[in-house]
């Protein structure tokens, strides 16, 4: 467990899901590094600009058992290759097929990981331009070849294709900020600015991304508390300011909000300290359970 000390630190999730799917049985998982950040000046002001909106929440799919907040890790509920859906109208997008911070949020608001009303409001001010007229959702996957060499370029062709000069990015589990990444680096190399909203500090800054904004709450809530509007207009706005005013890769800006005043919350995702012997076999063969219901449907 982590010192109390080191609570009021971000937590380590690169170390804390080595250890835990270890205990599990797993081979470490190599995550993604660059020394070379590309970076994409804003080429509009804002107030000009039209604004992408990248999601890893999937579409509801009824046929695919719960994906109700606060449900459990979903495999069945995952989405393998590159989606488009309008901004003219509210999706339903559910993050039930990730690991987010099942003990401390329940993603009942969609506004917490999918700000699309937020970006509306800010048209409406008048602080973008225009949000564009469709949204992508991009793959939770663990190949970061897949996301690289097919996932990316994808997301980089659906942008452009929009006129967007910018897009916005907003992760939700470990592997989420790894994926989003990896699309934003694709972005700022094909000259659109990006900013990267999340949770995971470690995981971005390890990857290197041109602008990162990073909220120190749970898993799940990088654009804003749940239900709670100022919230998230205040953090989609720091988000925004970021976008305009970085000069150089590897930016990141922190929320001032803090998710609680204490931080003990901190010590508990992908804790092993919490769990038995048995609990743990039983996790893996949970875990297992849910990687043959997407296996039908896995790419390499």
């Amino acid at each position: 467990m982590d010192a109390a000390a080191d609570l009021d630190e971000p937590i380590p999730y690169r170390a804390r899901t080595r250890a835990y799917y270890g205990a599990l049985g797993y081979p470490p998982y190599r995550w993604a590094r660059f020394d070379d950040v590309p970076f994409a000046p804003l080429r509009k002001p804002l107030p000009e600009a039209c604004l992408a909106l990248v999601t890893t929440a999937a579409p509801y799919q009824p046929d695919k058992g719960d994906q109700a907040p606060g449900a459990p890790y979903n495999g069945a509920a995952k989405f393998f290759t590159v989606y488009s859906g309008p901004t003219d109208s509210d999706p339903d997008l559910r993050i039930a097929h990730i690991a987010y911070d099942r003990d401390h949020t329940r993603a009942d608001d969609p506004d917490t990981y999918f700000p699309l009303a937020a970006l509306r409001a800010a048209e409406a001010a008048g602080r973008i331009g225009r949000v564009a007229s469709r949204f992508h959702g991009l793959p939770t996957n663990r190949s970061q070849r897949v996301t690289i060499e097919t996932d990316a370029p994808e997301i980089v062709r659906r942008v452009r294709a929009d006129g967007a000069d910018a897009a916005i990015l907003v992760a939700n589990c470990p592997v989420c900020h790894q994926s989003l990444a990896l699309a934003a680096r694709a972005l700022e190399e094909a000259g659109l600015a990006t900013v990267l909203m999340g949770c995971a500090k470690d995981v971005v800054e390890h990857c290197g991304v041109p602008r990162f904004l990073f909220s120190d709450f749970p898993l799940g809530n990088a654009a804003g508390r749940p239900h709670d509007r100022a919230s998230q207009a205040a953090t989609l706005d720091l988000a925004l300011a970021l976008l305009e005013s970085a000069i150089a890769p590897r930016t990141t800006v922190q929320s001032p909000q803090a998710w609680s005043a204490d931080p003990s919350w901190k010590a508990d995702y992908a804790s092993l300290h919490r769990l038995s012997a048995e609990e743990i076999a039983r996790r893996r063969e949970a875990f297992e359970s849910e990687k043959r219901k997407a296996r039908p449907e896995r790419r390499a």
